[in-house]
């Protein structure tokens, strides 16, 4: 009698548990042709389904527990399915073997890597020491690639940024914060233990000559080293603990964060870096330039600025204390002593905000200015911004990692275009774009940050946004003289980012600024040394601040501010 294979669709089961007898049915003919090969003659494959009716269908009870022998279609079907597994999992053997194969090959050649010991030739001059960057030719002569006109032999330091091998040569370009220089290593160099398992990021010094790149050829500043001596000071981690692994390019947000420390390592982002250092120098001297002085405001303070929902609270040995929102305060009181100042120090602002435009910690670059009015204000903004970004492109190499950052950046024209609030609201209105709650922008409407940012793109220039209402501005606002209902504020918008500055003329009557107290329901006790800048000689005087990180997003051409800091502190995060 021919044996029976028994497949029970509904309880039958595809494990070790199953024998494919009647009492141990298999759930899958596939299953049953992997444990009985079927062209094994005389094997017969029953089939039912025991527990369920297929829909729609009305099925005897006493016929849903008989066997039948499956189709010839279904047998098909599960015959196809059984030899392209047996295929798959041939090939999966056959790469097994051969990774095998290679991974013992490889440990032999690793082996014998071991013993290949290289010394430095104490015949060659000395090196010299010299970062990435150093491309005088009174500290280096490069050698001619044509020739055998020899270079500066030089001793270099840093960090594998790249690697590749290209049949016996290795390119290895290497990082030091100051530059990068490719290191072409040939003959003996190539086939140590130490360059064969060489991993990104590891930090190794490398001595050999300098020479021009081949015609046809690239490479940083146009030049390599070619090593005729290494040694390794500390190796990176590899295969999953690889750089490229904990940083892959695809990954979270939330996961590049938590590796800032690693990220800060891309080029990307240490090029970001450099422009942010580049721009502050690029701030200080064209403050220098105005006779602006620096001076530093404290970062614990027991007044608020820009509103209490947004103030850091802290215990200050028992008393009441908060982060600042702003240095303002303290540069009004330094008007009388020393001149026109400017700080570049941090803010805080407890906004539970996840823009892209938002830092809970961000660098605000801060000015307060003696003796104006409001005209003088503008025109001195634009001045400064305009100045800035000059200094910065004026440095040929922060000029070109913006270039890379942001190809289509353009120094915007002067003057700044200039809007009042009124007529903003009419041509949100006019083109229809709404407030918050769907409805056209009405007067007094705190203009969103979407609508906002959305009218600079649309106008592509920057944009001096003035005379805000009294109502969504802050307490120490001046008023317009033409227009109680307004204030000489201003913000500057940017396209692409939206608000990057926000000033106005200060109160500067002393009567005026307590009205403005007790509208605001605000104490005036604590704010005493503030509000006796009013009543010894006070002056008309305005200033404003800068947000650093959007400045850097708007020139930089990033999405978002958090870009555009060192390590970024926003809602929920303030690691690592």
């Amino acid at each position: 009698m021919a044996p029976s294979i028994y497949i029970d669709e509904d309880v039958g089961r595809d494990d070790s548990t199953a024998t494919g007898t009647e009492s141990t049915p298999y759930k899958t003919l596939a299953h049953a042709f992997s444990q009985h090969a079927p062209t094994t003659e005389g094997i017969e494959y029953l089939t039912r389904k025991s527990q369920t009716d297929a829909p729609g269908e009305d099925v005897d009870p006493a016929a849903k527990l008989e066997w039948k022998p499956a189709t010839k279609s279904a047998l098909k079907k599960a015959t196809n399915l059984w030899e392209q597994r047996k295929k798959k999992a041939l090939k999966e053997q056959e790469l097994a073997i051969r990774e095998k194969a290679e991974a013992e090959k490889r440990q032999k050649v690793l082996e014998e890597a071991k013993k290949v010991v290289i010394k430095e030739d104490t015949s060659l001059p000395k090196p010299v020491r010299i970062r990435l960057d150093v491309t005088d030719p009174a500290i280096v002569k490069l050698g001619s690639p044509e020739s055998d006109q020899p270079g500066t032999r030089v001793r270099v330091l840093g960090r594998v940024h790249r690697a590749r091998s290209q049949k016996d040569m290795v390119f290895i370009t290497l990082a030091d914060g100051y530059g990068y220089l490719q290191c072409v290593l040939t003959g003996d160099l190539v086939k140590t233990y130490d360059i064969m398992t060489l991993t990104l990021e590891t930090s190794i010094a490398i001595h050999g000559e300098m020479r021009a790149v081949p015609a046809g050829a690239h490479a940083p500043n146009n030049r390599e080293l070619h090593a005729d001596f290494f040694t390794i000071i500390a190796r990176a981690a590899g295969d999953k603990e690889a750089i490229t692994t904990r940083v892959a390019p695809d990954a979270d947000p939330q996961t590049l964060y938590d590796n800032r420390h690693l990220v800060l390592r891309g080029e990307t982002s240490s090029s970001v870096m450099k422009v942010r250092a580049a721009t502050l120098r690029a701030f200080r001297q064209a403050y220098q330039e105005n006779r602006l002085l620096e001076v530093t405001p404290p970062a614990m303070v027991q007044t608020q600025v820009e509103g209490g929902s947004t103030l850091f609270a802290f215990d200050y040995y028992g008393e009441n204390a908060y982060l600042t929102q702003s240095s303002q305060l303290y540069l009004e009181t330094c008007l009388p002593s020393l001149g026109d100042v400017f700080c570049v120090c941090p803010s805080f602002r407890a906004e539970k905000s996840l823009t892209r435009r938002h830092l809970s910690e961000y660098t605000h670059v801060e000015a307060e200015l003696d003796f104006i009015d409001f005209s003088d204000l503008l025109d001195h903004i634009e001045e400064i911004m305009s100045r800035v970004i000059e200094l910065t492109l004026a440095d040929t190499e922060i000029a070109g990692y913006i270039k890379q950052l942001n190809p289509e950046f353009k120094v915007p024209s002067r003057p700044f275009m200039r809007m009042k609030y009124s007529e903003a609201i009419d041509w949100l209105r006019e083109h229809d774009i709404p407030n918050e709650e769907g409805k056209p922008h009405q007067f007094g409407d705190d203009i969103a940050e979407a609508a906002e940012r959305k009218m600079t793109d649309i106008i592509n220039r920057p944009i001096f946004l003035t005379h805000f209402p009294t109502e969504i501005k802050a307490f120490y606002m001046k008023k317009d003289p033409e227009d109680a209902r307004v204030t000489e504020s201003v913000d500057c918008l940017m396209p692409g980012v939206g608000e990057i500055v926000g000033g106005s003329m200060r109160m500067d009557n002393w009567e005026e600024l307590m009205n403005a107290y007790k509208r605001e329901g605000i104490d005036p006790a604590p704010y005493y040394w503030y509000t006796d800048q009013r009543k010894y000689g006070s002056s008309p005087h305005g200033g404003y601040g800068l947000g650093m990180e959007r400045f850097l997003a708007w020139l930089c051409g990033r999405y978002t501010v958090r870009d555009c800091s060192l390590y970024p502190r926003f809602t929920g995060r303030c690691t690592p």
